[in-house]
């Protein structure tokens, strides 16, 4: 090998200089002109207020942009299969690498996805039983819930010309692994048909109580009453055997209704198509009170709720069958995994034993490969996305995480900050949008945006090490040490809460009574049991209103206004006011631009290529017609009203000529929540997920309920935000309801009157109360994971 004579330093290759991504000019949102360069191949965190534009920033611009540009380098004909994406409002984004996104959005909501099938764990153990199952009974497909079995026989001709045709013969089978009973759901539905339908009116007298199902619909009651197959104008009640098979069970068929080819099918199978195939969760609230109304579900009892057929459960692996494999909790499952030996398929168990120990290693060994996706709390699906990664030989990859220790115990954030740790040491830039002091405390670098929230927000207002942050003027830096101390004095309970012999998931018969009338605080590690024993175990008729992590569903056209109940006062005092209809005052009805449909935007679709939204030019993107915005209320009119913000709006309609007692009650419920700064036009699609969940919380304080349980409230929330939630639920308390809160923020914790702790680990080691008492006792006794974290928070 030859020798190196020369003794001069290299000069630095020009390949190296590129170690930093560069923003200048953002403005997605409400980010204004950000310019920021943040380090490759380091830990850098976003922290700032919830709505100062982190997300904005981080996810909005440079994700979006890196994958616009990753999605241009394929053909024009695979961009048509693809999400157009649009470029961001960014004047220069350079040194971008491929970003993998790693989000809080629940994973489908499809009734057959599950945990196993959202990861690769399900598909390489169909393929572990299809080799070493006994009896063999056919290929991966066999094990499979989401596979019909099929079987088909049939002839076609062959044409070789010149007359010549053979006619061939041919029989297809498949065997799939679904239970034919419930179709791989796992559960059966039974129907109430009085909730479908009043029996004693016909379909001419609009008999269907379905909601959406209007008289004059063509795809619906249309297609019932003009099918000819049913009598229009009899009773149902009065229907002969033949006309209710046909109305309820008919197999589709094809009919003609005005001379328009539509497809007849029975009542059930619509509904079970148009309702039941999708996730419950997923459905819009109205349509969702719907099927709890009318639809009971029940574990099938052909497949025991396993979902697959007698033939995929009857091979076994060592005593076990795919089920009993699916069902078992997941540490449980890698250690069975480790005790398999063949040769034949060595690097699919080394594959499948990776993906197993990584649900363990992340936190997540208590769950288990059958249970449904849709169930999974939004940090739960992160992580689960997570596991995909972990093992990734890729390097110099982009990793954007949204605030990845939601939903985890203090004892487990240092495990979590260890595997971010690895990703970064393993060449990777790692951005994590993130509030928990003990995630912020690992970072390289640190980008602070605020001051404020929505247009308050929008600037770096620090840049810089954690150190820096610390000694700086922001308002993360003054609360980044902030301890809450342990409350001196508790309230008393009023009464108790009883829930007696709670089995759900991995609780082991627990008898517990929850105070009410005090703030209590439900603890314990990542799957414990806290939500199973708090959502799942309080008995029925208890007047409790559950808010939740779900997300808010809404279209581009939704807003704060609209999702909280806020426009219907609004209307009617515009209405009463000019002495016109309310409907004139809404975007969606009969005040809409007639060019933009009340959209505000032109939206012009290029194929492949991004759609480009142009405010529309006729009403200025205000949404309105010109006629409408010549009524006024208060001297503004209505588009100018939604673009007030909370604060502004309550005190417009709270005295003076707009004075609307209805609509200042919601806006202070609004303003309680810390949503002061939000306009009440802006589109839900552009809120933060803690400004989500505080609007849900807003919307829930109108309800009549003693008991209210909140499942996580600090999520997405900044340390400053903290406090003003305590107050919050002080004032809840105070005014005569009972407050649970499942919560791992030991500040939450400090601030309770009784805490449960479930304990003492996950899953099958967990589902145990560990403690109940005051906080002072917990940080005196120190018997548990909490308890000791709690001491050191406090500093006891």
């Amino acid at each position: 090998m030859a020798k190196r004579t020369d003794t001069q330093p290299t000069a630095a290759h020009a390949a190296d200089s590129h170690d930093l991504i560069r923003v200048h000019g953002a403005r997605v949102n409400n980010l204004k002109d950000v310019s920021i360069e943040i380090p490759k191949r380091r830990l850098t965190v976003f922290t700032g207020v919830s709505g100062s534009g982190k997300s904005s920033l981080v996810f909005g611009t440079i994700a979006a942009e890196s994958q616009r540009l990753i999605n241009e380098t394929y053909s024009a004909f695979v961009q048509g299969f693809m999400p157009t994406l649009a470029r961001p409002e960014v004047d220069v984004l350079d040194g971008l690498t491929t970003v993998i996104t790693v989000d809080q959005q629940r994973l489908g909501a499809d009734p057959r996805s599950t945990v196993g099938t959202a990861t690769d764990a399900n598909a390489m153990l169909r393929i572990l039983f299809s080799r070493l199952g006994k009896p063999h009974i056919g290929s991966p497909q066999a094990f499979s819930f989401n596979v019909a079995s099929v079987q088909a026989s049939g002839a076609f001709k062959v044409d070789r010309g010149a007359d010549r045709t053979r006619t061939v013969k041919r029989t297809f089978t498949r065997t799939g692994g679904m239970c034919t009973r419930c179709e791989g759901r796992g559960t059966v539905s039974d129907i109430d048909l009085t909730q479908l339908y009043d029996d004693s009116k016909s379909l001419s007298e609009g008999a269907f109580t379905i909601p959406g199902w209007k008289s004059d619909s063509f795809w619906t009651v249309r297609v019932y009453a003009e099918s000819g197959l049913l009598d229009p104008d009899k009773p149902i009640r009065r229907f002969t055997k033949r006309e209710m098979q046909d109305f309820l069970y008919r197999e589709p068929t094809k009919v003609k209704v005005e001379g328009v080819n539509l497809t007849y099918e029975g009542l059930i199978p619509k509904i079970q198509k148009s309702f039941l195939s999708k996730d419950k969760e997923a459905l819009q609230p109205h349509i969702r009170e719907f099927v709890e109304r009318a639809v009971t579900f029940t574990t099938c009892p052909d497949c025991d709720g396993s979902r697959l057929s007698e033939e995929a459960r009857s091979s076994k692996i060592r005593k076990l069958s795919i089920a009993d494999a699916c069902a078992m909790q997941i540490s449980d499952l890698a250690e069975w995994v480790r005790g398999l030996d063949d040769p034949s398929v060595a690097p699919l168990l080394a594959a499948l034993q990776r993906t197993l120990d990584s649900f363990v290693e992340i936190g997540l060994g208590y769950l288990s490969l059958d249970r449904p996706s849709g169930t999974l709390s939004g940090g739960e699906a992160q992580r689960v996305k997570m596991i995909r990664h972990l093992g990734s030989s890729l390097t110099d990859v982009t990793y954007v995480f949204d605030e990845p220790t939601i939903g985890l115990h203090p004892h487990d954030i240092q495990r979590m900050n260890d595997l971010l740790l690895r990703l970064r040491d393993k060449g990777n830039t790692v951005l994590v949008v993130e509030h928990k002091p003990q995630t912020i405390a690992i970072a390289d670098h640190v980008v602070d945006l605020g001051p404020g929230a929505g247009s308050a927000g929008g600037t770096v207002c620090f840049e810089g090490t954690v150190a820096g942050l610390r000694a700086g003027d922001t308002v993360t830096g003054r609360h980044l040490d902030d301890r809450a101390v342990v409350k001196e004095t508790v309230r008393e309970p009023t009464g108790v809460l009883e829930i007696r012999g709670a089995t759900a998931h991995n609780l082991r018969g627990l008898d517990v009574d929850i105070p009410l009338g005090v703030l209590t605080v439900v603890t314990g590690v990542a799957g414990s049991g806290k939500s199973s024993l708090v959502h799942g175990s309080i008995p029925a008729g208890a007047e409790v209103v559950s808010v939740d992590q779900g997300a808010i569903r809404g279209s581009r056209r939704s807003n704060p206004a609209t999702y909280t109940g806020l426009l219907d006062p609004i209307r009617k005092a515009f209405a009463k006011a000019n002495g016109v209809k309310p409907a004139l005052f809404s975007s969606n009805s009969e005040g809409a631009c007639p060019t933009c449909n009340g959209a505000g935007v032109i939206y012009t679709d290029l194929a492949m290529m991004a759609g480009v939204a142009t405010p529309c030019e006729e009403c200025e993107g205000k949404r309105f017609q010109a006629s409408v915005l010549d009524y006024h209320l208060g001297g503004r009119d209505i588009s100018e009203v939604l673009a007030m913000s909370v604060t502004e709006a309550e005190e417009f309609f709270g005295a003076g000529e707009a004075r609307t007692p209805a609509a200042h009650r919601i806006l202070e419920r609004l303003a309680d929540v810390g949503l002061g700064y939000l306009s009440l036009g802006q589109p839900l699609t552009t809120l933060s997920g803690g400004e989500r969940q505080r609007l849900k919380l807003a919307t829930h304080m109108a309800e009549k309920g003693g008991v209210y349980v909140l499942d996580e409230p600090t999520t997405g929330l900044h340390l400053a935000d903290v406090e003003q939630l305590l107050g919050l639920l002080d004032r809840l308390v105070d005014s005569g309801k009972s407050v649970i809160v499942v919560e791992h923020h030991q500040a939450v914790m400090a601030h309770a009157d009784w805490i449960i702790d479930l304990g003492p680990g996950a899953g099958h080691d967990g589902g145990r109360i560990v403690f109940e008492g005051t906080p002072a006792d917990l940080v005196a006794a120190r018997s548990t994971l909490t308890g000791e974290h709690l001491a050191e928070y406090v500093g006891a």
